[in-house]
């Protein structure tokens, strides 16, 4: 690369939704090109529109590849990808239109980040149901990305600050979710997690399992899952050297986590890590009707290129109105940034 500062193509999200919104306020927050040179991967004629509404100061510069941005403060690079029908686009509302263009600003992404074009890539929240009005067979950002680049161990990583957790599983249902709960893909998950907390720049990370059940199972009490998959995993990821505790009771392994006990946990199930996480970084406004702050990174690991996101949905219940926060966004551009020079 030209400089030691890491190129980012940032995807543009649903265009429905609040990524464009974000992309746009993120861009305005000088920080960023002090981390990195970034660059959005999207339609620039939605992003002058958004930048217009939001941000008028904000110039939309259209490139055709990285070579030719500038990645100078206070303009935005747009790789641009054509829409045959934006009036098909409006905000708040499920459309094909609107899926299509996200799942190709994702494409191009990972196409340049696996050429070697961009060191890292993030993305913006994108609705499942408009992915698959376009004809993505893929459940969302995390499955797209290890279908294209060939990756059949991986694993979901959200971090805000203290608090970072890795799920065993994630978008199942609760009922599979407990089937999942496997020696083998637990062993997995402290492995990916030890290697993602590395990347982080923590070189000895220490690791607490959550138990499946209440209190951990009690002994059996509660269920044997603890006795049966994850004991055994823990014991083993403990002789190849990893520093592992656990089952750690999931009513208190997070608020240890938090209070700086643990680097980072491997969470069960979705609810089970995502609850407390968003109940740490996520906080409503009542007088606005929308969350003021929705701090929290989703980190894919196991992938050979860097992919950061923002832990939070579309919210097309304010897009468009000016009211959505770049916090998360931001906090996903410093993380990638951060996991390029590591």
């Amino acid at each position: 690369m030209k400089s030691e500062k890491p190129i980012l193509t940032i995807t543009m999200g649903d265009p429905a939704g609040i990524g464009p919104e974000i992309a746009v306020k993120a861009f305005c927050d000088r920080r960023i090109h002090t981390w990195c040179r970034p660059l959005l991967t999207g339609n620039s004629g939605i992003m002058t529109r958004v930048a217009r509404e939001t941000a008028p100061g904000l110039k939309i510069r259209t490139v055709r590849s990285a070579d030719e941005a500038g990645f100078e403060p206070g303009t935005m690079d747009v790789l641009d990808l054509p829409v045959d029908h934006p009036e098909g686009i409006h905000n708040g509302q499920i459309s094909a239109v609107a899926g299509d263009v996200a799942y190709r600003s994702i494409l191009k992404a990972i196409e340049m980040a696996l050429k070697g074009e961009v060191d890292s890539t993030v993305t913006c929240p994108v609705n499942k149901k408009a992915l698959q009005e376009a004809g993505c067979p893929f459940e969302g950002h995390t499955e797209i990305f290890a279908h294209f680049t060939q990756t059949s161990s991986y694993a979901m990583m959200l971090a805000d600050r203290r608090l970072k957790v890795v799920h065993v599983s994630t978008h199942v249902p609760l009922r599979k979710a407990c089937d999942l709960v496997r020696k083998e893909r637990i062993l997995e998950c402290i492995g990916l997690l030890h290697e993602g907390l590395a990347r982080l720049g923590i070189s000895f990370p220490r690791i607490g399992v959550a138990g499946l059940n209440p209190h951990a199972g009690d002994e059996g009490l509660f269920g044997d899952e603890e006795i049966a998959e994850i004991v055994p995993a823990i014991a083993e990821a403990k002789d190849r050297g990893f520093q592992v505790e656990g089952p750690v009771p999931p009513d208190t392994l997070f608020a240890m986590a938090a209070g700086g006990r643990y680097d980072g946990c491997v969470a069960m199930y979705h609810d089970q890590g995502h609850i407390p996480f968003k109940m740490k970084g996520f906080s409503w406004d009542r007088k606005r009707g929308a969350m003021k702050n929705v701090s929290g990174v989703n980190i894919t690991l196991g992938l050979p290129i860097i992919r950061t996101s923002v832990d939070h949905g579309t919210a097309f219940e304010i897009a468009g109105k000016n009211l959505a926060s770049p916090d998360a966004l931001l906090q996903a551009i410093y993380y990638a940034s951060k996991m390029c020079r590591n």
